[in-house]
């Protein structure tokens, strides 16, 4: 059993004093304060890797609508980022990635970069070193194809007759994640429409291929992931001559539900699924169908990828989407922490403010559209919240549990009823296994990730730990009765899904500090003991992963079969997720926390922030990660103030779920 000490902060060695604690929680909440719009939401900036900016240059230049003062301050980006090994990563300090370099280097050219400039040369050399652009990955190579770099037999077969499929075929794209969904759906008319890209300077990378691309006989190489990869491979070759035979009615037929499909999830301004890849297809197909620039679908699709770019006056970049909700979320929680306690700061200011976020946060809450999600429960009243500002079909429960835990703990009546209806929305979107997946019911079915498109091997949403422990976390801190049989069916599933060594997966962010610190809050939610042995191991695995300087850090390389929660340095993001980990373990006290309280104090600047360049969370493990710039700023406020209002009490129990 482990010792729950109660001594106070003060004479815990190398922890930060009382009047410390204040001057760093005054001095974050501030800092996170000031960025907060005047309608009442916070909006950080959302970084992924090379490939976005890449192919937002692509896009240009497939539509001929270049913008060369625009482009060349993506260039500027691009060179920024790429890295020591000649090409670019899928994160901060990653190892070359074909994929990413691919792009890079073709935007690059794009641009204008002189094929013979240092950079270019190592780039084009680190390609070839690996295998050459044949050897890149699906999705680049359905962009190589746009641009008649390779012949369209270099994709997998992906016949548009798929969206014709009911739910209950194995192959419907119903059995795929909305954002499989929403990418497939445009791409599949563009793959049998096979437009050309403009590109109207006449940019090639026939020098980036080992061998010409009408030579290559093994376009489709894995990864296999089991024996059914190479069985669908094979699937795949007899496909391939039989998609002729589809009669042109059923092509046309097949080429309408598509769209029919996309257009009453167009979005307005945010885009179809609102993100980037499924935006961009989108735009490119209305210029395949012949739909002019001017019609308003097309206009708005336009715009809405042109809403994703980041200006830093000298240099430009293209998120893969936006995330206010969840960051509206997350500075309320941290702001609330702040503001509460024996010692609030500015606790009228606070309050008022966060009663604006929550006003804000009200009237972007689902009530009326029943999104992809109703395919499975279509008696199911919404009452969900999505990522982004707008993306009606596609709530997700992550984001619904994190906005509900902070709207129930505001305690205020005018929350009510939208508490309510996420709760409901939530209980409905249980899997059968007792889990939950971001956007789906029973997302799970495995076999389609062996496919040779989905060599990503991220086409499901299926139940994961973070998630599950979310929703658990916000059924139990509103703590109703007729709540407990589903709570217990997903604590049932987190005990199932615990790691050998304690630790938990991190599917939405990096990583295994992030599931286990998620879990933790759950159990200690759901009343699970502090003595259970689930969380005990999970306490000393956090506590054997600290690092010697007293913080916590966890690289990408986890997903890749790196070392779980480590990392050559220690971050705010993740030494804040242990702390909170080990508090909601009833650990306030413990030295591992105290010291890791002590790293976040040391290292806080004296604007109020803290500094983090590495990734912090993940798209698609292996294939697509991304950094979320307010995860070092509300992550370490809320840590260091649950310390601080802790500290205060006799209990030292965390009262709520997140």
């Amino acid at each position: 059993m482990l010792d729950d000490t109660t001594h106070s902060a003060s004479s815990a060695p190398g922890g930060p004093g009382a009047d410390e604690l204040e001057k760093i929680v005054r001095r974050a909440h501030a800092a996170l304060g000031g960025k907060q719009n005047e309608d009442g939401h916070w909006v950080f900036e959302l970084e992924a890797d090379a490939t976005i900016p890449a192919e937002y240059v692509l896009l240009e230049h497939f539509l001929d609508r270049i913008d060369e003062d625009l482009e060349r301050k993506i260039g500027v980006y691009l060179r920024r980022i790429q890295g020591e090994h000649g090409g670019w990563p899928l994160y901060h300090d990653g190892e070359f990635n074909i994929s990413a370099t691919v792009k890079a280097y073709y935007a690059l050219k794009c641009i204008g970069d002189d094929p013979d400039a240092p950079h270019m040369k190592r780039a084009r050399e680190a390609v070839l070193d690996h295998g050459g652009a044949e050897r890149s990955n699906v999705f680049t190579r359905f962009q190589l194809a746009l641009f008649g770099e390779i012949p369209w037999h270099g994709t997998p077969v992906m016949p548009v007759e798929l969206m014709l499929l009911k739910r209950s075929a194995f192959f419907s794209v119903w059995n795929m994640s909305y954002w499989s969904r929403t990418v497939i759906a445009p791409l599949l008319v563009l793959a049998a429409l096979r437009p050309v890209a403009i590109n109207p300077r006449g940019v090639h990378v026939q020098e980036l291929f080992v061998t010409q691309p009408d030579q290559v006989k093994d376009w489709i190489r894995g990864p296999y992931r089991s024996r059914w990869g190479h069985v669908f491979k094979v699937v795949d070759q007899v496909l391939r001559p039989t998609i002729k035979l589809v009669p042109k009615k059923t092509h046309q037929k097949a080429i309408k539900a598509a769209v029919d499909f996309i257009e009453p999830r167009l979005n307005g301004i945010d885009g179809l699924g609102a993100i980037y890849p499924a935006m961009a297809n989108t735009v490119m197909m209305y210029r395949a169908l012949g739909v002019p620039d001017s019609d308003p679908r097309a206009k708005t699709a336009w715009e809405s990828v042109q809403a994703l770019l980041v200006d830093h006056g000298d240099e430009v970049y293209c998120q893969p989407c936006v995330s206010p909700i969840w960051d509206t979320g997350l500075a309320g929680h941290a702001m609330m922490e702040a503001g509460s306690g024996a010692n609030p700061i500015e606790a009228e200011a606070t309050k008022a403010n966060l009663a604006k976020a929550a006003e804000w946060l009200r009237g972007r809450q689902i009530l009326d559209v029943k999104g992809d999600w109703a395919i499975n429960k279509p008696d199911l009243e919404p009452g969900g919240w999505a990522f982004q500002y707008r993306n009606d079909y596609y709530p997700d429960v992550d984001d619904t549990a994190v906005v509900g835990m902070l709207l129930h703990r505001q305690n205020d009546p005018a929350n009510a009823e939208a508490i309510e209806r996420a709760r409901k929305w939530i209980v409905g979107m249980q899997s059968t296994n007792g889990g939950w997946g971001a956007f789906d019911i029973d997302n799970d079915k495995d076999l389609l990730n062996h496919i040779p498109f989905a060599d990503h091997g991220a086409l499901l949403d299926p139940p994961t730990a973070d998630v599950t422990a979310r929703c658990i976390s916000f059924l139990a801190q509103l703590d109703n009765p007729e709540d407990r049989p589903v709570i217990e069916r997903g604590l049932a599933y987190l005990r199932s899904d615990q790691e050998k060594d304690g630790s938990w997966f991190g599917r939405w962010g990096t990583n295994y500090i992030y599931g286990t610190w998620s879990v933790l809050c759950a159990l200690n939610a759901a009343d699970v003991s502090h003595d259970d042995p689930m969380v005990v191991r999970a306490v000393e695995w956090l506590r054997s992963v600290q690092r010697p300087d007293g913080g916590w850090g966890e690289g990408c390389e986890s997903y890749e079969g790196g070392l779980h929660g480590q990392y050559k340095e220690s971050l705010p993001s993740q030494t804040a997720w242990a702390v909170l980990g080990l508090m909601a373990a009833g650990r306030r006290d413990d030295p591992a926390t105290v010291r890791g309280i002590a790293w976040l104090a040391e290292h806080q600047n004296d604007d109020g922030e803290w500094d983090e360049q590495p990734y912090n969370a993940v798209g698609f493990p292996k294939v697509f990660y991304l950094k979320y710039h307010g995860y070092r700023q509300f992550f370490p406020l809320l840590a260091v103030a649950r310390y601080r209002n802790l500290g205060s009490t006799n209990s030292r129990q965390v009262s709520f779920g997140f």
